[in-house]
């Protein structure tokens, strides 16, 4: 049985993870979390000073996903989307915090100065949604609110049902 691939991205702190376990706990469906993938196989091309971060290895990324992704049934966790090729994905989740949320956020895991100040302004310009919609056929691009617990459960909601029709209409 065919099942669909799935982005999940936004900016930092919007809870790309927090949705995407869920989801993968309630479909069975795989779970990456590419940041964490990286870490992992140290997929890594140097290291950002100024972000105090490793910098990904796009293509060493995608080397790792491509057999995965071709299954299907994968979810796909990630703040940037316009390296993964476009056949990938079935629909793409653009997640959206507000704020005062995400500035609360962001500072709980540790991030201040420039690193919390890009990623706010990131998510105010919209950055990843407009990344999202020049790198997707604009149909498959969604923008989901996730300030709280109740959007959450709406998020899981809506995303199942768009699933499960996926799952009529192309098995």
């Amino acid at each position: 049985m065919k099942r669909p691939n799935i982005l999940l991205t936004g900016t930092p702190g919007v809870g790309k993870t927090t949705l995407g376990k869920e989801l993968a706990s309630r479909t069975g469906m795989t779970y990456i979390n590419v940041g964490d993938m990286a870490k992992e196989g140290e997929l890594y091309e140097g290291f950002d000073e100024e972000y105090d971060c490793p910098i990904l290895d796009e293509d060493r990324v995608i080397d790792e996903l491509e057999d995965k992704m071709s299954e299907g049934g994968v979810i796909v966790d990630y703040h940037g989307c316009d390296f993964f090729p476009e056949r990938w994905f079935h629909i793409v989740f653009v997640l959206r915090t507000e704020n005062s949320f995400l500035y609360d956020r962001l500072e709980s895991r540790g991030y201040k100065g420039k690193k919390l100040q890009d990623n706010i302004q990131c998510e105010i310009f919209q950055t990843l949604y407009e990344e999202a919609m020049l790198s997707y056929r604009e149909e498959i691009v969604h923008q989901l609110p996730s300030n709280t617990p109740e959007d959450l459960e709406r998020n899981l909601d809506q995303i199942m049902q768009w699933i499960e029709q996926w799952m009529k209409d192309n098995n």
